[in-house]
């Protein structure tokens, strides 16, 4: 998401419920380390698959005695295939979970033998990716070999598959080498900017599965300020980086892209990523890595995708909260920023977890990166580098507000999906009011402030239900989706009560986890909360009727 800024300091109408209690920031002593995978020999034998399943989970609830995001300025400016084993999902039930506490990081993140035996797998009809990656990290290329297990979930018959190619985008980028379907090449598809379709050998019934393998190469292209994927001078970020299969409801939903906004809709998945680089790179994934022969192996279950970046000059600290591993990854000269977003990001994750669902992933890994702004993916945030170099250990900060919006993304975008370029106020509204309900819980004396840094500043107007694609500008569709969209919640909020709003937000999540949620599907579960008249307050801010 593309973002403009300014600071003010004045204080908000808007304020703080009684009954919140405040968090003590913690004092963060933790010794940077250098995280090192040597990925070696590219004739290396193929990656075994993976052998076991995530064990299951289940966050502890915290207790207590708050894409790019739009932010403040500086300054004025059916064939058998390799076994991918799915694991149980958290569950949305939960009890008391401990402070962050910080570990003393092993000398390499790649542990020498399997993980231990776990639960059963679960039968999962989610498509599933198993993908072989050569990164070449000096030469910024890539050569990977792609295992799909598609699933005909549609309740028709399927003649053809359609799949987003991001990189195609740019010019030489992608070069698809092979496609094949339960063994057979395939010969009928067309490659046309971002969509791949596929002509099927045979139809795929309702309720069948088939087996897609691709092979491709990238040749990664130059990041601009305004990209979060390609290369700089010192890292590789690659996102939206492999073929997936876009949803089908009713039809194939692959929109065009914007200059604002988010242009791609998610099913959720299963997502094995086997890779090998460089000696001496450092790779951030939103998942933790194993051993698998020469390879490094990182699964992720119930995912929109899988998002990494890597570079040869990453500084990692971590530490954990429960059972979840929190990773920062920064450059030499903001240990400061890149320390603390530890402290904001646990807080977030302890805040969240309690107020919505368990965190649904085992992993959060905080990149520094050189770009405008933050944007989210599954257990993954960038934040740019500007937001570290402003930040002088306040949470009155781009970094904390950014940060902490980035890691509400987790439970709205990754555990909830939603069109994000028809309605994409359903993940950035409930992010950007999350931050809110992260200060309320953690530096409550920051409310006011919050309101007016945030939001009251750039003075929001516009429907909160617009689409990407309705204003002509990024302001104006932030404003409206963004901002106006968090003063709407926090109205809805009152109307309904802080505790009715609180059990509605997270039937949310439970009911939409790994699914899609919609506009009509929002206000229907509002309703069966308590039925007052939300009428008047839809009327306000929307332009349709729900």
């Amino acid at each position: 998401m593309k973002m403009n800024l300014r600071i003010s300091q004045h204080a908000s109408a808007r304020s703080l419920p009684a009954g919140r209690s405040t968090f003590n920031i913690m004092t963060l002593l933790a010794a940077t380390f250098l995280l090192s995978i040597f990925l070696v020999s590219c004739t290396s034998p193929t990656p075994s698959p993976t052998p076991l399943p995530f064990a299951e989970f289940i966050l502890p609830t915290y207790e207590r005695s708050e894409s790019a995001t739009p932010f403040q300025p500086a300054a004025q400016t059916s064939t058998p295939i390799p076994t991918f084993t799915s694991s149980p999902f958290p569950t949305l039930t939960f009890t008391s979970l401990p402070p962050a506490t910080l570990t003393s990081p092993p000398s390499t993140l790649t542990v020498n033998t399997p993980p231990p035996p776990s639960s059963p797998p679960v039968t999962s009809s989610r498509t599933n990716y198993i993908i072989n990656a050569t990164l070449d990290f000096k030469n910024r290329s890539i050569s990977a070999d792609e295992t799909v297990r598609y699933y005909n979930n549609t309740g028709g018959t399927l003649s053809d598959l359609v799949f987003s190619i991001q990189p195609n985008i740019y010019t030489g980028a992608f070069n698809l080498n092979s496609i094949a379907q339960d063994g057979t090449a395939m010969t009928s598809y067309s490659l046309s900017g971002q969509r791949l379709s596929v002509t099927l050998n045979q139809p795929l019934p309702s309720g069948a599965a088939t087996t897609i393998t691709l092979s491709f190469n990238l040749k990664i292209p130059q990041k601009g300020s305004g990209d979060v994927f390609g290369y700089d001078f010192n890292q590789i970020n690659l996102v939206d980086w492999y073929p997936f299969i876009v949803p089908n409801r009713g039809g194939w939903i692959l929109h065009d892209p914007m200059s604002w906004g988010e242009h791609l809709v998610y099913d959720s998945s299963d997502v094995e990523l086997n890779i090998k680089t460089d000696p001496g790179v450092i790779l951030a994934v939103g998942a933790s890595p194993e051993a698998n022969g020469e390879w490094t192996r990182y699964r992720m279950y119930g995912a929109r995708g899988l998002a990494l970046s890597a570079s040869n000059e990453f500084i990692v600290n971590e530490i954990t909260v429960g059972n979840i591993s929190i990773r920062s990854y920064y450059f030499n000269g903001y240990q400061k920023g890149g320390d603390d977003m530890l402290i904001y990001a646990s807080e977030a994750i302890q805040t969240f977890s309690a107020e919505f669902a368990p965190y649904p992933h085992q992993t959060l890994a905080i990149v520094q990166s050189d770009m405008d702004d933050g944007q989210e993916y599954d257990g993954l945030i960038f934040l740019s580098t500007d937001f570290y170099s402003q930040y002088t250990g306040s949470a009155r900060s781009n970094l904390t507000t950014i940060g902490v919006h980035e890691i509400a993304h987790q439970w709205w975008y990754s555990l909830v999906g939603n069109d994000h370029a028809l309605e994409p106020w359903l993940d950035e509204a409930l992010a950007t009011y999350s931050e809110r309900i992260f200060f309320e819980n953690n530096y409550p004396a920051n409310i006011s402030w919050w309101w007016q840094f945030r939001v009251n500043y750039f003075k929001p107007s516009g429907y909160v239900d617009a689409t990407i694609y309705d204003y002509g500008s990024f302001r104006a569709y932030t404003n409206a989706v963004y901002f106006q969209g968090a003063l709407f919640l926090d109205d809805m909020r009152e109307l309904m009560g802080y505790g009715n709003f609180s059990k509605f937000i997270k039937a949310y999540a439970a009911r939409h986890a790994y699914g899609h949620a919609t506009t009509a599907a929002f206000f229907a579960l509002a309703r069966e909360t308590i039925n007052v008249n939300y009428d008047n307050l839809i009327a306000s801010y929307f332009s349709g009727s729900y």
